[in-house]
């Protein structure tokens, strides 16, 4: 699926003039962003945060335009982005092989939590902005990407119906337990690894309800090529 709204450049021919610039703008980013990450709590994500960072960086105003330029939405689309990328990396030190599908989904949705919680109020804060109507589609675009961020690093190769359904579960869940992350004053965190676990076990079972209703269905006709039989016989 297409992401307009993130900032990630498409990747060019080595070597070429437009990789070199993709290059330099990705570079731009990432000085900006971490410029920017210690004052979030501060001054929020605005664009007064955009530009004092990108000064603090000793990126230009036009370069910083180039890098961003949707502006503060751009910028928080890229530290989310840039959340699901340290997440694969450390997913990807484990052996999520030996593990069961269960155990994956817990452990990569922990990860995901986890390597932002230096910085939670910036990561509250850019679910805020998000959420807002003035934030377009940013919103469920950046959801989209982490939940399948999340599926992919597990090692879910779907293609069929699953894929979506997968997706849209994950994102319920992804969200349910963010939220919670939020307002968790336990130590390291154990509340919401609670909640994570019994999200998860809700989301288990609601598969098994759905491979026996396959299973007890499998024998019932094609309701469509039935209702088709239907119509042309009375022809």
């Amino acid at each position: 699926m297409p992401d307009r709204a993130s900032t990630r450049t498409k990747a060019k021919t080595p070597g070429s003039r437009a990789g070199k610039r993709a290059d330099h703008l990705d570079v731009a980013r990432a000085k900006i962003l971490a410029a920017a990450l210690p004052n979030v709590t501060f001054d929020g994500w605005t664009t007064h945060l955009l530009a004092n960072a990108a000064k603090e960086a000793g990126i230009s105003h036009g370069e910083m335009r180039l890098a961003f330029p949707g502006g503060v939405l751009d910028l928080v689309d890229c530290f989310l982005a840039d959340g699901d990328r340290r997440m694969e990396e450390a997913l990807g030190e484990r052996d999520l092989a030996a593990l069961k599908i269960r155990e994956r989904i817990t452990l990569a949705v922990r990860t995901r939590i986890e390597v932002d919680a230096a910085h939670r109020e910036a990561v509250r804060r850019a679910v805020t902005i998000f959420s807002l109507p003035t934030s377009g589609t940013y919103g469920p675009r950046a959801l989209y990407r982490t939940v399948d961020a999340i599926w992919r690093a597990v090692g879910d190769t779907s293609t069929d119906f699953n894929f979506y359904t997968k997706r849209a579960i994950l994102a319920g869940v992804y969200s349910a337990v963010t939220l919670h992350w939020f307002a968790d004053q336990s130590e390291d965190y154990a509340e919401t690894w609670s909640f994570l676990d019994r999200r998860i076990d809700d989301v288990m079972r609601i598969e098994k309800v759905k491979a026996s209703v396959k299973k007890a269905t499998n024998w019932l006709p094609d309701p469509v090529g039935l209702l088709g039989r239907l119509r042309y016989g009375r022809g």
